[in-house]
């Protein structure tokens, strides 16, 4: 199979964990890396940074494809801003699935998303577009995961769970079966959650509810 450039938007700690799915993958190969203007010219595990974001207008006329390799912890703001310019300037920001995790074929995930090595992604689950949905994560049947959402290392989403826009759900927090996780709410790591949480929730490491 022909393989299809793609441009990754983000040279940071995240973006070194998205080139090594995308070179597992094999269906993608990566042109390039856009980063901030001082990182241009640098090189990220053998790909170099060719631009920085006020770039794209002149680097999507040779290269169809991007994703956002920017990570996500304290909001979802800048994951948000690059995916609207990147849309707004003609990319195509495809799905990224590593070969390492379990998809069901009765479950959804939108564009820009990228799931890690090794999540499990169970039947009736629906992904929206431009989530991290990050390595070893369980996402159970019936749950559903709004846009711009992080799905951290190892935390694990029980059935018919709810997950808000822009939220962040850290590493090896639980969420309990059926509850919802309002918009731009964080879990903080290991959390146990096991009641509803209202829009803006910030839950910490030393909280549980």
């Amino acid at each position: 199979m022909t393989r299809q450039d793609i441009i990754l938007i983000g040279a940071g700690g995240h973006a070194l964990s998205c080139i090594d799915v995308i070179e597992q993958a094999k269906n993608f190969k990566i042109a390039g890396l856009v980063g901030l203007k001082e990182e241009i010219g640098t090189v990220i595990n053998g790909y170099k940074v060719i631009g920085s974001d006020s770039d794209l207008t002149q680097i999507v006329r040779d290269y169809k494809f991007a994703l956002i390799t920017v990570g996500q912890i304290r909001n979802a703001d800048l994951r948000i801003k690059l995916f609207t310019e990147a849309i707004k300037v003609g990319f195509e920001l495809p799905i990224i699935i590593s070969p390492y995790s379990y998809i069901s074929p009765h479950s959804q995930i939108n564009k820009g998303t990228i799931v890690l090595h090794g999540a499990v992604i169970n039947a009736g689950v629906k992904i929206g577009t431009n989530c991290i949905i990050n390595s070893c994560v369980l996402i159970e049947h019936g749950t559903e995961v709004s846009d711009h959402c992080h799905v951290s290392t190892g935390a694990i989403l029980n059935g018919n769970t709810q997950i808000g826009a822009r939220s962040f759900i850290g590493s090896g927090a639980i969420l309990k079966q059926g509850i919802s996780i309002g918009t731009d709410c964080q879990v903080g790591m290991g959390q146990l959650v096991t009641k509803d949480l209202d829009n803006l929730t910030k839950l910490t490491e030393n909280i549980q509810l």
